[in-house]
């Protein structure tokens, strides 16, 4: 049976590597996009952005999360709705470019969060990034890029059937789709898990 599922995995990676790989290459560049902006902030803002910074590290510091189950109930209905949007983007042949969009924005917010602390914090920075950001972000970015490849995969696969009138049968498509959909929620219900309980222990650590 894992031989099975082992063989179906590879095989789907194979039909796929280069939409993974366009994905990884519109994530990256909007990791780096994310780290330009912070060059180009002016001084005013830089300084608002590091007194809310200050403000969270203080209370995470005294306190932890004041409610991790209300943290984790806020990030985990934003990963619903984000696999929600691409799952029904990727049921239309125009949602596509916003699929793409949605990947190079996750990039550009990751870039901006790390490139922001490192660049007013420095070293210090760095070592919040590793305990409060990376963390739950390694599971986070390979969900929504699967997610992503799941929904442009389907679209395409949309293209071809209604506009170039290949004959494909759709409904075994759509459900392979949906429950590409379903495990990686879980994936990111797991995720949001470490970032409310977790990852703030992780950054009272670190502080202290």
């Amino acid at each position: 049976m894992r031989s099975r599922m082992g063989q179906t995995f590879q095989a789907y990676m194979r039909e796929h590597q280069s939409l993974y790989l366009f994905a990884v290459i519109l994530f990256a560049m909007g990791v780096i996009f994310g780290a330009v902006i912070v060059n180009s902030l002016g001084l005013t803002q830089k300084q608002e952005l590091m007194g809310f910074l200050r403000y969270f590290f203080a209370n995470v510091d005294e306190h932890g999360v004041a409610d991790p189950a209300a943290h984790f109930t806020q990030t985990f209905a934003f990963h619903l709705k984000t696999v929600g949007i691409i799952w029904m983007l990727g049921l239309s042949i125009i949602g596509l470019p916003l699929i793409l969009l949605l990947l190079f924005l996750k990039g550009v917010v990751v870039g901006f969060t790390v490139g922001f602390l490192v660049d007013q914090m420095q070293w210090q920075g760095v070592t919040f990034a590793l305990s409060g950001v990376l963390p739950q972000n390694m599971l986070i970015v390979p969900a929504l890029l699967i997610v992503g490849v799941g929904g442009i995969s389907f679209s395409l696969r949309l293209i071809r059937s209604r506009l170039l009138n290949k004959h494909d049968v759709i409904l075994p498509h759509f459900w392979s789709y949906t429950a590409i959909m379903v495990v990686m929620l879980i994936v990111l219900t797991v995720a949001s898990l470490f970032e409310a309980y977790v990852s703030p222990t992780l950054m009272q650590y670190v502080i202290n």
